[in-house]
This record gives C-alpha cells, sequence and structure tokens, in this order.
C-alpha cells in the first residue's frame, strides 16, 4: 500500500489519498496491515448502524486529486456500483480522515470518492455473498483500478483481508427511506421462509452465510434483482450460528449445476452445493 497522499482542499481540508496497490500473495505493502494486537472479536464487530447526520460540507465540496477532478454527491441519495475494493490498515490508524474524525482500522468504516461524508452504505463481496453496512468517512482510494478502500475490521468481516482486494457492489443507505434495495420480481418469493427442519430434501444451492437475517434477506432480494430469469424459491436457514441462503431443492446435482454455473456467469461468484 502505497503512502495516502495528503491533499488540501481549500486550505481547510486534508484529503488522506489511497494509492494503494493491492498486497500480493497475501504479503502487505510495506508492512501496512493489522496490528500487533488486533481484537480477538474481529468477526463480531458490528455493522455501522445507519442514523440520520448533517453532511460535512467541507468533505463534499469538488476536489482534485492526481490532476483528476471529483465531484461528491451533494445529498443522500440511491448509489448503486460495482468494481474491486481494497482495504487500508495500521499505518494510517489515527491519522485524520477527510471528516476530521481519526481512522480507526477497527471500526466499521470506508474511504469512497464521491459518496457523501458521512453517509452509509452496503457492500457485499460478490465472490463469497458477505456483507456489511459501513459508514463513509473518508476520501479514496485514488486508483482507476478500485472503488473504495474499507477499514481493515470491514475487510477481515468480508473476507479477502490476506487477497487484499475483492470484487464487491456497493449500495448506499439513506436512513430513513422505505426500501434500500429494489423489490423481488414477484411477492411470493419473500413470503416467510420454512425453518431448516422443514426444508424438503433434495439438492441445493448455497448463495452465502450471514452473520444477521438482515443482511441474507437483503442479498437475496439482490439475487431475485439481479437475476430476473430465477424463479426457483430461496430459502433463508438458521444453521451454526449463520442465516444462509439456500436456492432449490433440484432433482439432481446436473440439474443444480447448470442453475449454479449461470449464475456464477452473470454474478461473479461460485454458489457451494448442498445435498439434503
Amino acid at each position: 500500500m502505497t503512502r495516502r497522499a495528503a491533499v488540501a482542499l481549500l486550505a481547510a481540508l486534508v484529503l488522506a489519498a489511497c494509492s494503494t496497490t493491492p498486497p500480493r500473495g497475501g504479503a502487505y505493502y510495506k508492512n501496512d496491515g493489522p496490528g500487533a494486537n488486533p481484537p480477538p472479536n474481529l468477526d463480531q464487530i458490528a455493522d455501522a448502524q445507519p442514523r440520520a447526520e448533517p453532511l460535512n460540507r467541507a468533505a463534499n465540496r469538488p476536489y482534485e486529486v492526481f490532476g483528476k477532478r471529483y465531484v461528491p454527491l451533494a445529498s443522500l441519495q440511491p448509489f448503486h456500483q460495482r468494481g474491486i475494493a481494497s482495504w487500508y490498515g495500521r499505518r494510517f490508524n489515527g491519522q485524520p480522515t477527510s471528516s476530521g474524525e481519526r481512522y480507526d482500522m477497527y471500526a466499521m468504516t470506508a474511504a469512497h470518492p464521491v459518496l457523501p461524508i458521512p453517509s452509509y452504505a452496503r457492500v457485499t463481496n460478490l465472490s463469497n455473498g458477505r456483507s456489511v453496512v459501513v459508514r463513509i468517512n473518508d476520501r479514496g482510494p485514488f486508483h482507476s483500478g478500485r472503488i473504495i478502500d474499507l477499514s481493515y475490521a470491514a475487510a477481515h468481516k468480508l473476507g479477502y483481508v490476506a487477497a487484499g482486494s475483492a470484487r464487491v457492489e456497493v449500495d448506499s443507505i439513506v436512513p430513513g427511506a422505505r426500501s434500500q434495495v429494489a423489490p423481488a420480481p414477484a411477492a411470493a418469493r419473500l413470503e416467510p421462509q420454512p425453518a431448516a427442519a422443514e426444508e424438503p430434501s433434495g439438492v441445493y444451492l448455497q448463495l452465502g452465510a450471514f452473520s444477521t437475517r438482515e443482511n441474507a434477506e437483503s442479498f437475496r432480494v439482490h439475487v431475485y434483482r439481479e437475476l430476473a430469469w430465477l424463479s426457483d424459491a430461496i430459502r433463508v436457514l438458521a444453521s451454526g450460528g449463520l442465516y444462509k441462503l439456500h436456492l432449490g431443492p433440484y432433482r439432481s446435482q446436473n440439474q443444480a449445476r447448470a442453475v449454479a454455473q449461470r449464475i456464477e456467469g452473470e454474478l461473479n461468484f461460485k454458489p457451494v452445493f448442498v445435498v439434503r
């Protein structure tokens, strides 16, 4: 991870400009990475809780970094984006963010070039279906190959700390809005889900495992929204302290495999086969 460039904004705002090169082979660039004594409960760190906050006027003015001009959104509004996420760690821990707050690598925060500061967004790792909610309080990354920089804790929960980067989906959250995601194509798809014991036998495709039912339901709706052709039921099952999304059942693994290949091609993650 290269040094985060300080950018003056109207002689009052300091922007931490992350021109990160993702770590390769699990190595941390220039010794960046987790602290010497990370909290033992990283997996249990709660998502950021969206709430109405006044926007930071200085942090949301247009600015320029490395010769490129950025114009942040002037208000909270729906925003959807797909691309590569990176993360930043101990080399920046305690340094000022664009909001004026100190960066806490163990808080659920993120840096984004144009989302309002402060605001909230749901970030989903498209390779494993994991999802977190973060608070946007910084600017960056200023690299054409990436769209968002997550805190170490958020990247850990999404499962890509060692890889250094991951393909993600970013959806803004507007506190108080009726719905943060588009409704599923058919109301029948959102009927109450049966418990694990009631799941019919057969072959299923597991689309993800989440720490909260809210995140599981959100990703369930997202899948239906993205795959207009999908008509099979997706069940949310509580098992082993997680909420798992099971698609099916299918009569055979060959039948399920055809669906899995189509999902992988369109959503860029590979479902897991489960036989009950």
